[in-house]
């Protein structure tokens, strides 16, 4: 079994933590900081399984006044991405699209991936967009070799290429 929960990704001179748009989500560690007061949180899923209140990455970007993004990890397969930014607004996409496909395959209404997430040149758009209001300047062929990829070996390190390619946290 592969890993199952959110990281927390934003810019802050105080701890993610702290904030009050995140403050339903008890228990989250710090995994890792970078420059310009970059950092990423870790919220796993309780024992039970089920995900607790992480937030909304909309407040986060508003409280912070800088792009936030969070990344759902499923089963170490797939990452539901979603992201908001003052300025640029809020999107929504998934790394690794099959294996998004086979969660989404038992859909009773036959919504589809495409029904849920940017596809990756919509995507790639949003995504560059976030980068330069975080005041990075992205090339997008490399984000989009990571918005087609399968997540090998781990959806997890899929993520942490996204926030590389992006200019946030350097891998």
């Amino acid at each position: 079994m592969g890993y199952w929960g959110y990281f927390v990704v934003g810019r802050s001179e105080r701890p993610l933590a702290e904030l009050g748009a995140l403050s339903g989500a008890s228990g989250m560690t710090l995994h890792q900081t970078a420059d310009d007061g970059w950092q990423v949180w870790e919220y796993p899923n309780t024992p039970d399984g089920a995900a607790g209140d992480v937030g909304n990455m909309n407040d986060l970007a508003g409280e912070t006044g800088a792009p936030a993004l969070f990344g759902y990890v499923m089963d170490s397969d797939c990452v539901v991405v979603e992201a908001a930014a003052p300025g640029s607004g809020a999107w929504t996409t998934c790394l690794d699209r099959e294996a998004m496909a086979g969660y989404l395959g038992g859909n009773k209404d036959g919504l589809t991936v495409d029904d849920f997430f940017l596809e990756p040149h919509d995507a790639l758009v949003r995504a560059v967009a976030w980068a330069a209001e975080s005041g990075r300047d992205v090339s997008e062929e490399p984000v989009l070799d990571v918005l087609t990829s399968d997540a090998d070996p781990s959806a997890e390190m899929l993520f942490f290429r996204f926030l590389d390619r992006l200019g946030v946290i350097p891998m």
